[in-house]
This record gives C-alpha cells, sequence and structure tokens, in this order.
C-alpha cells in the first residue's frame, strides 16, 4: 500500500528537470513528498471500504507489517475480516533496481502465487486500489515534469507529473501518468490524479487527515481511491500505527506465508 501507505520514490537520474521553486527539479519534489511520510519499519492496522456505484459497502481489516533487510523494502500485507478473505496475505518486496517482487497467498486454494508484472494494475482484492499501488514505484519507470503550481484545497501546491517511460511500464502500473498535487511547505501530497491508458482521467486519489508520526515524518490516517469511469469508491483508514519496529526477516518469505 505503499504508493498509498509509504512510498518512496528517489533519485534523479533520466527524471525530468523542469525546475521549480529555489530551482527544484520536478523528480526532487517529488522525492522530498514521499521522504516525509517515509515511516521506517512499521506495524500499522487499518481498514478498508469498498462502496459501489449503488451504495453497497464491503468491509475489509487488514494489518501491515514492514522492515528494510540488506536495503530492500518488505512488506506484508493480511486480511484479518472478514472470514471469507480472512488470512489472504500479499507479500511485497520493494527492490531498487529491478522490478519489484509480489506474491499472494490464498487460503482457499492453499497456494502462494507470484503476482506477474501484468498483474500488478488490476484491483486489489476488489477494491479500487490496485496491487501497484501497495508498492513502491521504482524509480527509473517514471520521467518527471512540473506542470505549474495551483491552490488546492487552501494550499499552494505544485502539479507534479509522472509518466511511465514507456508503454510496457504504464501497462504494468495500470495508467500512463498521475499528477501529484503537492503542498509547498510541507511537500504532503494532498491529490493524485491517475490517467488510463488512453490518456483519459481515471482514478483520483485523496489523502486527509495528516498526522506527525515521528519528529520528521507525516502519514494520511485517511485516503479515498474515487474511480470516476465506474463511480466506484475506496477508502483506507488507518486505525493504529506503531513506528520502529523489528520483524524478523523470517516473517517475510513466501514460504511463510501459508
Amino acid at each position: 500500500m505503499k504508493l498509498l501507505l509509504k512510498s518512496i520514490v528517489a533519485g534523479l537520474l533520466m527524471f525530468g528537470c523542469t525546475p521549480g521553486l529555489f530551482g527544484q527539479s520536478a523528480a526532487e519534489i517529488s522525492r522530498k513528498s514521499t521522504e516525509v511520510i517515509d515511516l521506517g519499519s512499521t506495524q500499522m492496522d487499518f481498514t478498508i471500504y469498498i462502496r459501489d456505484n449503488k451504495g453497497s459497502e464491503r468491509v475489509r481489516q487488514l494489518t501491515m507489517i514492514s522492515g528494510v533487510f540488506n536495503g530492500v523494502g518488505k512488506t506484508l500485507v493480511r486480511f484479518t475480516a472478514p472470514s471469507d478473505v480472512q488470512g489472504t496475505t500479499l507479500l511485497i518486496y520493494d527492490n531498487k533496481d529491478k522490478e519489484d517482487d509480489m506474491w499472494i497467498y490464498m487460503p482457499a486454494l492453499k497456494k502462494v502465487r507470484r503476482i506477474i508484472s501484468s498483474e500488478r494494475g488490476k484491483s486489489f482484492m476488489g477494491s479500487e486500489f490496485t496491487n501497484a499501488d501497495m508498492s513502491k514505484p521504482n524509480q527509473a519507470d517514471f520521467n518527471y515534469s512540473l506542470l505549474g503550481t495551483t491552490v488546492y484545497d487552501g494550499k499552494e501546491c505544485w502539479m507534479v507529473q509522472s509518466e511511465g517511460r514507456d508503454q510496457t511500464i504504464s501497462k504494468a502500473y495500470g495508467y500512463s501518468k498521475s499528477v501529484s498535487y503537492i503542498d509547498k511547505n510541507s511537500y504532503l501530497s494532498y491529490k493524485v490524479e491517475y490517467y488510463d491508458l488512453s490518456g483519459n482521467l481515471h482514478r483520483i486519489l485523496t489523502s486527509l487527515d495528516y498526522k506527525n508520526v515521528t519528529k520528521t515524518t507525516f502519514f494520511s490516517y485517511r485516503t479515498v481511491m474515487e474511480n470516476v469511469q465506474n463511480k466506484r469508491v475506496s477508502e483506507m483508514v488507518v486505525n493504529k500505527v506503531e513506528t520502529g519496529t523489528k520483524p524478523g526477516e523470517e516473517l517475510f518469505s513466501p514460504n511463510a506465508l501459508q
């Protein structure tokens, strides 16, 4: 979740270098935006509300555990309720220099399955979030550009566009480009617009209820993903955050998911 929960977009090589305030490039702004929400090793409990265009709602309870081992961020996302999805687990390796590794364990099948590239842009367990939204975007996959500035929700924001470097990358992530609204003062991202492979607006992510988790980091305790094409909405609400945890690396093995 972790484009939503703890994304880190680092590095400037091969990225757009449109200058921003004080000479900052779009890539620098995006990098700083993700640094201020990097919580490090974390355990988190949260709820996802999945609402269709007729008003029906499904509720999912989840726990996320993350840690960094030999420079590789590893995240475990496990469904704890309701009973029909309980035990379903997503494992993510956020690799720095290659495509992320993802596995999913489905209790009904009693089998661990690797999620391939073509599935990253697909729905995460029936929500409007995608599998790709659950992991950090690879820095080398996007070109960044500064579209300008605007006032959003009373805050002066940069509009930073990230665009897949080629069609294969765009297909893997499930979108051709995104536009982030980043507060000039805090570097917090308050809105992200995602465009489909045809260039049409597809989804809008709104980040709300930012709270100071540590002295230098913040986190959005409520994020809303609206699909403007099918009118469905998914909302993620954080119930509890514990930072500085020290999970054992053995917890993050595909063989340990069952």
